[in-house]
């Protein structure tokens, strides 16, 4: 934390963290804003302290951030909550995913994996988006995706048409901003675009039952030739 990182806010990494994170009174104006517009809330805690404080606002789910796989403790304290979670798995092999579902299995709480790369921006060629089916088959459960690409569609479409079942991106007001996770934000204005077109995928892709539809029929009527042999 007091290794060199030049900001705003200081000299060091621990000052910029310190600049940027959130008082329990920010949390509060986030907790009842929430509430007024209806939107469901959380935050990912890196320690146990973080994840006791948040129960306060009785968040309807957790989210856990890639880095905290190796944090047992807050894991099971995580856990013990019975709350459906997001659990980030960008970092982590297959080995240690399988002790952290083990642990959300043992507490019988709701999970719900995300399939990630780590790296801010990611390259679209790292995004290996065929992890999600692969995850879903061997931890029976659902799988999303956490993107950190510089690309708005490209990936998160693909990762719905191979299965996600939640997306998660970063939300900024201007790319070009300070910070590592600016090129890899989605901007607030391109938000809407964003939910539409991922929305509108599952329709897309349709049953795979070949059936025509009422429209093509009538263009049958109109266009089939039937020859006899």
């Amino acid at each position: 934390m007091d290794a060199p990182r030049e900001s705003q806010w200081g000299t060091t990494q621990r000052h910029q963290k310190e600049g940027l994170e959130f008082s329990a009174n920010d949390y509060r104006e986030i907790d009842a804003y929430c509430k007024k517009k209806g939107v469901q809330w959380t935050a990912s805690a890196w320690d146990m302290d973080a994840q006791i404080f948040l129960q306060q606002f009785n968040c309807t789910f957790n989210k856990v951030a890639s880095p905290m796989l190796g944090h047992i403790p807050l894991l099971k304290l995580i856990a013990s909550e019975g709350k459906k979670t997001y659990i980030s798995t960008g970092m982590s092999t297959l080995e240690e995913i399988d002790a952290v579902v083990k642990i959300f299995k043992d507490a019988n709480c709701p999970f719900e994996l995300m399939h990630c790369n780590s790296t801010y921006p990611m390259k679209e060629e790292d995004a290996n988006l065929r992890c999600i089916p692969m995850l879903k088959e061997r931890y029976s459960c659902n799988v999303g995706y956490s993107g950190h690409e510089s690309s708005l569609l490209k990936v998160c479409t693909t990762a719905v048409a191979l299965g996600a079942t939640s997306l998660e991106r970063h939300i900024t007001l201007d790319r070009a901003m300070y910070g590592s996770d600016q090129a890899a934000s989605i901007e607030a204005h391109a938000l809407e675009d964003f939910v539409v077109t991922v929305r509108a995928i599952n329709g897309i892709l349709g049953t795979g039952e070949k059936n025509l539809s009422e429209s093509e029929l009538k263009t049958r009527e109109k266009l089939r030739i039937n020859v006899g042999g």
